[in-house]
């Protein structure tokens, strides 16, 4: 029986997925206010930066992977325009739901579809751009994920995976105690949960590193991988491109 990790703990592999769809069921009413309690606001700098390298077109087929709440959907969808097509996707439907009444909200109407990364139900070479935002580490295999991106990206089109990442040493210890000290406390007093915050904080430490994602992609078949500290290392934005 093969294991892997949720969190600091070792779990089977069949129950990290139901695991993580727990975790984001509790914490989607809250998810954006905790976002911006736990980056200080940060998070829609990096979104933006995302967005940026992106370059979506007019025309552009976008796959947002992990979509949650939309932040990223909705933004591809105003670069893409009437002519290009944003398919907002969740494996959790908790979150989703929240992501599609927001977008709804907004008067942006786009495909919203719950399915698991590692088993994509699109075409090959069927989009431009596919994107993943601070989802890519709650997945139990990465390879088959990225694997799977890189199927359904036409040649030349660019994968952006927006993560948590390494923070720089001398901020290491400042870093840790806030994760294991103030975020879950915070999920305490603002959703009522302490235990999926204290997951959230031990999911970052467990996720490749900066060097170690970026060969990890390069495995998965991407010809040119980048990426881009942001706010030193807190998060990091990789960017392959499919030869």
């Amino acid at each position: 029986m093969s294991q892997t990790h949720f969190g600091f703990e070792t779990v089977d592999e069949r129950d990290k997925a139901r695991r993580v769809r727990g975790v984001f069921e509790s914490v989607a009413p809250r998810y954006d206010l905790m976002n911006d309690l736990m980056s200080l606001g940060l998070h829609r700098a990096w979104k933006a930066y995302t967005v940026m390298v992106a370059d979506v077109r007019p025309g552009h087929r976008v796959l947002d992977i992990a979509g949650g709440t939309g932040d990223l959907a909705s933004a591809f969808a105003r670069h893409a325009g009437p002519s290009g097509l944003v398919v907002h996707t969740d494996i959790n439907p908790a979150m989703l739901g929240v992501g599609r009444d927001r977008l709804l909200d907004a008067g942006q109407v786009l495909p919203t579809l719950v399915c698991d990364a590692e088993r994509l139900p699109f075409a090959d070479a069927s989009f431009d751009r596919v994107s993943v935002g601070f989802g890519l580490r709650n997945m139990t295999h990465k390879d088959r994920a990225l694997a799977e991106m890189h199927r359904v990206l036409r040649p030349g089109g660019k994968l952006l995976v927006l993560e948590f990442s390494r923070v720089a040493q001398p901020l290491q210890k400042a870093y840790d105690w806030y994760s294991f000290n103030v975020l879950p406390r915070l999920g305490r007093l603002v959703a009522g949960d302490e235990a999926s915050y204290r997951y959230l904080a031990e999911s970052i430490r467990m996720h490749p590193d900066q060097q170690a994602l970026k060969a990890l992609m390069q495995e998965g078949g991407f010809g040119h991988v980048d990426y881009h500290n942001l706010t030193a290392g807190v998060a990091a934005l990789h960017v392959g491109i499919k030869c």
